[in-house]
């Protein structure tokens, strides 16, 4: 399945049913009077969210979204069918804005949350509707309402708990798939990640946690350079951040630290004020002094863990460290 989380559609609302003009014309009734119906009102467009949709791909190929128009009155005072809404469903977290003004509209950030985007025309009135004892044959009957018509922008941003940034080939992935039953591709090259992905961590005690990685950032990915500047929008909902750096890389690799904070100050004052810990991965690879250095480097820094996604090592650590966090933020 492939990953979209941002798209442009045009939604119009149902027409309104026509009313009726027409006359009760019957052999032996004199006075028949007048009895055209009502029409029916137009459908809606609703937005709905869902937990079975992970993605607006489904979207992609529907520019145009119409609902059904309301049917005309008839005669024998019979009111037209209303028209049929249509539902639209998006994955949970989807925010939607108003295409032309960017205006923010609606969260759909819970399960079977629904929102009217575009209401349907009302229906016309038939001439019984105009029945009065001084008007006693009304011709006036009113045509229905168009529907309305807007242009959406549709925005998916992921419900995570916790968010794992950091450059490409840095772990991520690795940590993800140990921590969670999430199968991210894998290998020792960069890039692997070109989607979000997300993972749930078992945290024990009835306990759990919502985890998202998002593609390797690099420098400038704030300009629009490489892939993760694309997906950063993701974690702005995570109340944590895990940023990994590739230990291997040495005391040099913590350099690394200062490019990804630029990067986040630079996309967006909130998600650079978010609460950030440090996670060095791979520490299998280093020999006894290169670990001693690493430590020794950190040890003025607050919230430091060293793992190792291959051996766990310090995984234990670093789940009781989050249960502790999920705790205190309940």
């Amino acid at each position: 399945m492939r990953f979209l989380d941002e798209v442009k559609i045009r939604v119009i609302a149902g027409k309104g049913g026509n009313g009726c003009m027409s006359f009760r014309r019957e052999k032996f009734i004199a006075f028949g009077g007048p009895d055209g119906g009502n029409g029916g009102k137009g459908g809606d467009i609703i937005l709905e969210a869902s937990t079975e949709r992970h993605t607006l791909m489904d979207l992609r190929y529907r520019s145009i979204i119409k609902a059904g128009s309301g049917q005309h009155g008839g005669s024998s005072q019979l009111t037209g069918a209303q028209g049929v809404d249509e539902i639209i469903y998006v994955p949970v977290g989807t925010l939607i804005y108003i295409d032309e003004t960017d205006e923010f509209i609606v969260d759909l950030n819970e399960h079977q949350k629904r929102f009217v985007i575009a209401k349907g025309g009302q229906a016309g009135f038939g001439n019984a509707h105009f029945k009065s004892s001084t008007n006693r044959a009304p011709r006036k009957f009113t045509k229905g309402g168009l529907g309305e018509e807007v242009h959406l922008r549709l925005e998916l941003r992921l419900l995570a708990d916790v968010g794992l940034l950091g450059c490409p080939n840095a772990g991520k992935s690795s940590l993800l798939s140990v921590f969670s039953s999430a199968k991210p591709k894998i290998a020792d090259y960069p890039f692997t990640t070109l989607k979000p992905q997300l993972g749930v961590v078992d945290l024990g005690e009835m306990q759990s946690l919502v985890v998202a990685d998002i593609p390797g950032l690099i420098e400038h990915a704030a300009e629009g350079v490489g892939l993760g500047n694309q997906f950063l929008r993701h974690l702005s909902r995570c109340g944590l951040l895990l940023h990994l750096i590739d230990s291997t890389e040495g005391v040099e690799g913590l350099s690394n630290k200062i490019m990804i904070e630029k990067e986040l100050k630079e996309y967006g004052s909130d998600l650079y004020q978010k609460e950030r810990w440090l996670v060095l991965t791979k520490v299998d690879l280093l020999s006894a002094e290169e670990k001693a250095l690493l430590v020794k480097e950190t040890q003025s820094m607050k919230n430091v863990f060293l793992i190792s996604s291959i051996t766990r090592d310090g995984l234990t650590t670093l789940k009781n460290a989050l249960r502790q966090y999920m705790c205190s933020n309940d």
